[in-house]
Parts: structure tokens; sequence; C-alpha cells
């Protein structure tokens, strides 16, 4: 059997193999390599079909489009804080808080605040508010419901924690009857580390009999803590009824800080009280504050008691002995150098002995820098004795005062002023002025008088012999980075009469002070303004171009604006029907409300009926030369305020404007920001362009920038002014008794102007403002995107003349200026000069 399957496996093999080679040999093509560079190799075949289609010479390029370069991650925002001191963790230096009562808020309390409150960071006042009384003076108060004694402390450390933690590095905790030298503690504390606990302050301790004031702790006629107590007050920690300590009861709390003296904190040690603030209401059961305060901070930090001194630097407390009356003499305290070295002085008896206090060390306080001062000055002087530089030194007179600013360019020098004593000459020349001569106001009167008794004190000192006789001459000059400088020269004599003059040269500097940044309520930008825009019956067409001005920058921009026009109607002038004179005002008016109606814009318009005496014909060109729109009327816009504001409002924003006028999105910002509700009124200072193509001295250019071959600052055109309606209305209720009336319907315009009592010089709001001696400021400041002059060019551009003669058309204030000085002679030399005319 195994011969027989192992022949036929033979056969069978052989069988098998022949019939798949036949098979095979019908199956593969011919060309076998096709197949295998068809399926092995189609990066060639690739190639080949690109070379066939698109030559040799190809070259591929990638495909980027709508591809992004690098991958896409996910960006984190970052949230920084809004100050650099919070990234950075800078802190305010201390944070006083002063614990009280509701009977001394008044009294103690507030001297307290006035002596103290501007000299530090923050201050807080601590009370038990066991009623409901609120209306006191002092507003950074704090009340506690909780009217326990023996946890009022712990409330104070508390809140402290919770709220000013962070922002401090000190706290000082005292009673409303101690006296704080704010500029003494200030030095102590920027001269110690933050890195450590600090529980610092004086130990309670007994006045001597033989001390008239009192003592301060660690100085040399300190007495011992066995001495005679003053008062109950001062017992020891042992004395209460409340639970001792583990050191020892009694002798543990005499290391404790006295409250009554003041107890300055770090604010890790604040920290730590909060962490263990239940703790430390259980151990503090006493109504002793100090012992109390002392044994949380024990508990919480383990300090191991009061540190008097720490890290070289000690805080001095004076005791005064209040059983004789010698405490309130300073003179004798004076002399005391550890009354001269306290940071904290109690116990203050009245409230008025803190302002006795305060003036006695803001003296001291002021003859020590006034020392310091001299000191440096003489070591300055001899460093430099002559031998180095000034230039290396920077050693300049007066010391300290900066340089006199270099001009870059010789428009920007600085001129001197020549003054008598009474007037000026040449004053603002460098702002082309109109007078050669002007009186000194009173401000520029009292303040030459003053720099002239001080250099007569100096001349006095330098030349003894000498005599005053009279001033030859005098100069200043102002620089904004250094002060006013003053050259007077003197006619100085000897002896008993004025024989012989001697003539002497002095220089007075008043340097600037400190700058400091006025505070200022918060406004914004958001604010909705109320523009009046009053217009007379020959200004209709200027009224109209103000008007399209109007939808193009505020309406179409939706920049929350509202424009009120007021139609100044003639007595005879038809107010309805075809003759109308503002009927195409009030058309576009109605065309644009309902345009913008969606938006919120809308126009409206007052009627106001002139009296007979300003109801004459008047030309177009008869007020084109006036700077004011109300020509020689500028009393109008009194009434035009009066009997426009009712239909506004009192907490309105109200812009009164002209209708030759143009201005700027920019402008209606600035406007909102510095219009302040009382607080200040804003009176821009516009650009008064130049009539180019009558002049023919300058070319008309409607979006350049100001220059003087364009234009001027007009700061006699008081038409446009910003201003709160409460404003306006309190100003006209304090100018009506004194002959400025307040309009109330159009029959009382001419009682304005025929007032015999009116005011001197009030011809418009900004003079009334001024008048009225009102609470709020007066701000006027240039404003290059509030320009006039558009009445004049309209006017050319509809083929009008100016009229003739031109100086008799307006005072010369009150006119408008055609061309510059620069222009007008110009203009002059090239009349004369023949050959420049050839040329």
């Amino acid at each position: 059997m195994r011969k027989l399957s192992s022949s036929l496996s033979r056969n069978h093999y052989f069988v098998i193999g022949l019939a798949l080679g036949l098979v095979l040999s019908c199956c593969i093509p011919q060309d076998i390599r096709q197949l295998v560079q068809q399926e092995e190799c189609p990066q060639e075949v690739a190639e080949n079909l690109l070379i066939e289609r698109f030559g040799q010479d190809f070259e591929p390029h990638l495909n980027l489009i709508s591809k992004p370069l690098s991958a896409k991650k996910p960006v984190k925002n970052v949230l920084r804080p809004r100050y650099y001191s919070s990234e950075l963790g800078i802190r305010e230096k201390i944070f006083i808080g002063v614990m009280t009562s509701q009977e001394n808020i008044n009294s103690y309390a507030t001297a307290f605040n006035r002596t103290t409150a501007h000299l530090v960071n923050k201050m807080k006042f601590f009370i038990n508010a066991d009623s409901v009384k609120t209306n006191y003076e002092l507003k950074n108060i704090v009340g506690f419901t909780d009217t326990r004694e023996s946890r009022r402390p712990f409330h104070v450390i508390k809140y402290i924690a919770d709220n000013y933690l962070d922002d401090y590095d000190y706290f000082l905790l005292v009673t409303d009857n101690v006296y704080v030298d704010a500029r003494k503690l200030n030095a102590l504390l920027y001269h110690m580390s933050i890195t450590f606990d600090l529980y610092m302050g004086g130990t309670r301790i007994r006045a001597s009999s033989t001390n008239a004031g009192g003592v301060a702790p660690g100085a040399e006629n300190e007495s011992n803590a066995d001495d005679d107590h003053d008062d109950g007050g001062d017992a020891a920690a042992g004395d209460d009824g409340g639970g001792g300590d583990s050191d020892g009861g009694g002798l543990s709390d005499r290391n404790y800080c006295a409250l009554e003296a003041g107890i300055l904190f770090s604010s890790s040690v604040i920290r730590k009280m909060r962490n263990n603030l239940d703790r430390c209401v259980r151990i503090g059961s006493t109504n002793d504050h100090s012992v109390n305060i002392g044994r949380c901070v024990k508990y919480a930090s383990h300090v191991s008691g009061c540190q008097e001194t720490f890290q070289g630097m000690r805080q001095y407390s004076y005791a005064l002995n209040t059983k004789t009356r010698q405490y309130k003499d300073l003179s004798l305290l004076a002399k005391e150098p550890a009354f001269l070295n306290a940071t904290t002085v109690y116990p203050v008896q009245t409230p008025e002995d803190f302002y006795r206090l305060h003036a006695y060390y803001s003296k001291h306080h002021l003859e020590l820098v006034q020392q310091r001062g001299y000191e440096l000055e003489q070591k300055s002087y001899r460093i430099a004795n002559g031998s180095i530089s000034n230039k290396i030194l920077e050693i300049r007179w007066p010391l300290g005062v900066p340089p006199p600013s270099a001009p870059e360019t010789r428009h920007d020098m600085l001129t001197w002023q020549l003054l008598n004593g009474t007037h000026s000459f040449l004053p603002n020349a460098n702002a082309n002025a109109d007078h050669a001569v002007s009186p000194l106001s009173r401000i520029d009167a009292l303040d030459f008088a003053k720099v002239l008794e001080i250099a007569l004190q100096y001349a006095t000192q330098k030349h003894p012999k000498l005599h005053y006789h009279s001033l030859h001459s005098a100069y200043r000059k102002f620089d904004a980075t250094r002060g006013m400088d003053y050259q007077l020269h003197l006619n100085l004599y000897e002896g008993p009469t004025p024989k012989r003059l001697q003539l002497k040269s002095f220089e007075v500097v008043k340097p600037l002070g400190r700058v400091e940044v006025v505070p200022s309520p918060y406004v914004t930008e958001s604010t909705r303004i109320a523009l009046l825009v009053p217009s007379f019956e020959h200004q209709v067409p200027d009224a109209l171009g103000f008007v399209a001005q109007y939808e193009r920058i505020c309406m179409h921009n939706q920049s929350n604006t509202f424009l009120l026009l007021i139609f100044l109607y003639r007595l005879d002038s038809p107010s309805k029907g075809d003759d109308d004179p503002f009927k195409a005002l009030k058309k576009l008016a109605l065309e644009l409300s309902s345009k913008y109606k969606t938006d919120g814009s809308r126009i409206a318009w007052v009627s106001i009926r002139l009296p007979a005496d300003l109801s004459a014909p008047v030309a177009a060109d008869d007020w084109l030369l006036h700077a004011s729109m109300y020509g020689p009327r500028q009393l109008l816009s009194l009434a035009v305020a009066d009997l426009a504001l009712p239909k506004l409002g009192l907490e309105s924003l109200v812009l009164l404007a002209t209708p030759s006028m143009s201005f700027r999105t920019d402008f209606l910002n600035r406007v909102r920001i510095n219009t302040i509700q009382g607080f200040q009124v804003y009176a821009p200072i516009g650009f008064q362009l130049y009539p180019c193509n009558w002049a023919h001295f300058c070319k008309e250019c409607d979006n350049c920038d100001i220059s003087q071959s364009s234009g001027y600052f007009d700061r006699h055109n008081h038409d446009v002014i910003a201003f709160y309606s409460r404003d306006y209305v309190q100003a006209r209720k304090l100018m009506a008794p004194l002959g400025l009336p307040i309009m109330h319907t159009d029959l009382d315009i001419e009682q304005l102007l025929q007032s015999p009592q009116r005011p001197a010089g009030v011809e418009s709001i900004l003079d009334m403002f001024v008048a009225a001696q009102h609470t709020v400021h007066i701000l006027r400041a240039v404003e290059p995107h509030l320009r006039f002059g558009l009445d004049v060019r309209q006017h050319l551009a509809r083929g009008g003349e100016l009229p003739m003669p031109l100086p008799s058309r307006c005072g010369r204030e009150q006119c408008i200026h055609l061309a510059s000085r620069k222009q007008i002679g110009d203009a002059i030399i090239r009349y004369e000069d023949k050959s420049i005319l050839q040329k």
C-alpha cells in the first residue's frame, strides 16, 4: 500500500504541474514587463506623462492657496490686571484705623482727620453703630452693629483684613485722642522691611511727677512700670477680670503694645490674626483692647511681645501729663528730645490741641527741610569750588531749579517783557498783541509788588549803606520748564540825600511749584449733547448749510446728539405760510427727523419774536465783519438761552453754537469731557478763517491743518459755549438781583436790553458766568476742530462783496481779521516797491 501511494503521488505531482503550466501560459500576457512597470512604478509613469504634456523643462510647484502655513494652535488669552501695581504687587505704605465713638465724630475724629488724613494713604474711623444716625460730616466711617466692647478690635481687624490687606504694607491702629505725626511715621516706615512680622508700639509707662509733659518709651527719663498709675485705664493686664496667659498673667500682659499710644502692624501679622480670629475672640475676653490685641498677636504670629525697636528703627510715643496745665505749653515740651522725636502724642484733651500740635510739628518739619536744603546747597558749592565746570556738576542758580529752556528755532525764543510797576509794554508780544501798552492786572500788580519787596530786602542786606530811590526798569519772562524770571534795575543812593544815583541790577526767580493733578469728577464720552443753534432771518442760508453738516457728522453716524434750532423773527415777519423766512429750514428739519426717526435723532425748533428795537432789516453783509453772529447785539445770547432751556430740562448738556461754524466729531467728544455738571463750563476758542478769495493772501482749504497763514484763534468770540442747564440757571439766579433779569417770554427781551442796572462788561453767557462768581470753573482752550468764517466764504461764493469801509463796521476787538500782519506787510512792500512787482 505504501509503494502504491508513493507512485501515485509522484505521478499526481507531475500531472498537476503540467496542467498549471498550460493554464498560466494561456492567461499571462506576452510582454510581462509592461505589467510590472504599470503596477510597481507609478511615479515614473506619472513623470513620463507630465513630460509628454508640458515638456522636458517642467518644474512642479506647491499649491498653498487656502491652506494654513502653520498648524493652528489655540491662542491663550492672558488676563492682565488693570494697573501695573496690581501685577507687580506694589502696595501703598500705611493705613490708619481710628477707634472712636459717635459722640466724638464731630470733635476729636474730625480734628484727627483734618490733621492727618492728607498725609497718609488711607484712613477709616470705626464706631459702634447702635443707632441709625448718618448725618456726620466725615464720610470715611465704618459702623459695627455688635456693640460688645471686648470684640470691637477684632471687628476692626476683620474689616481691615477683608478689604485692605493686599493694598497696604503697614496698618496703624489708634484711638481718637492720639495725635499722629504722619510725616515722621512715613519716614520711619520707608526704612523698614516688610518681609518680617511687625508688632510695634509703646508699652504702658507712667509719667514721672517731675516731668511737665510726659515720657517716651526708651527715653532717658523713662519711669518704672511700678510707679503710681495716672488712671484706672493704665492698669496692667493682670488687674482685669479676664483669664491670664500661660506665661504668667499680669507680668506677660505688660509686654503688650498700648492702644492709646498707637499699635503698628505689618500686613503679615494682620493676615495671621485673621486666620486665627476665632481663637483670638475666645482668649480676648477682657475690656482692655491693648491686652486683647496683644494676646491675639502673640498666639497668631508667635511674636514674643511689643517691639519698641525694629531693624534699628524706633517708634517713639510721648505721653502727656494731663494733671498739670504745663502740657499745653509747647515751648516747654519742645525742650525735651522725647517730644521732638515722638511719632504719636497722647492723650490729647481737646480737639483744639490737635491743631496746636499739628501746627508745631509742621513748623518743625519745615525748619528741618529748610536746614537740609541749605546744607545741601552749601555742600554743592563747596564741591564745585570753581575747579569743575558747572556743565559737568550741573550746579546752577537757584539750586535745584532747571535752567532756561533752549529754543529749538527762532520762533520758539522767549522774549522779555518790559514793566514799570503799573504797565507792561508790548504785552503778549509772541501772540501779536493789539496794544503796545496795557495796565497790569490786579494779580500781576500784586505779584510784581511782592517781587520788588523781596529784591529790596536782599539789596538792604547786600548793600547796607545804600537806600532805595526808584525803579529804573524791570523785565520778566515766563518759562514753562523753569518759572517766572524777573530782572530788576533799581536806583540806589548813598547818604541821607540822593545826590548821586547808583544803578544796581537784581535777578529774582519764582520757580514752579509741585505739579499736582486737579481732581475732577468722572465723565464719559457717552453723554447726549443738545445743540442750540440760533439764526436771524438773514442767516437762513448759513443755517441750511449747518443743518446739512449736522446730518453728515452727527445724524448719519448716530453720535447721540439733538439739534434745537432757534428762529429769531422780526416783529412784523410772518411765521407761517409761504412768506415764512424760515420755511426752508423747517421743511428740512422735518425731512431729516423723519429720515432718522429709527435712530433716535431729530431736529426741533423754537421761535422767538424780537422786540421792535431789534426788528430793523439786516442785510446779508451787515454783520459779516463782526466776530460774533449776533453782531452788535451779543446780549441776545442770554435771551436765547433763557427761552430755549425750558424745552430741554435741567440735566441736559447744552452746546450753544452758531450757524457759521464748522466742527468735527472730536470737538463734540471734547465738549463731553470738558463740561462737568456742577464743576466746569467749557468755552472753546475757535479758529477764525481768513477770507482767502477776497484778500488773495492764502488758498482756501476746509480740511487743511491750521496755520498762521490761513487764520487765527479768535479769543474775543464767545458765541460757542457748553454748560449744563442746572449750572446756567443757578448762575442766572445769582445775576438777576444785579440787574440782569431772567427772560420768561419774548416780551422780556426789551427789559433785558434796557436794564439801567446791568453789570458793566456782561455781554455774553461767558461774561455772565464770570460775573456771577459761581462755584463752577470756566475752562477756555483752543479748539482746532472748531472753525469760524464759513459765512464770509459762502457770501463771497454767492457773488457778494465785503462791506466798505471796513474799520467803521465794528470795534477793533469785535471785528474779524482779513489777513495776518505778515501777509499785510508783504502786500504793502510789494505795492510800494515797483521793482518787486515787475519781477
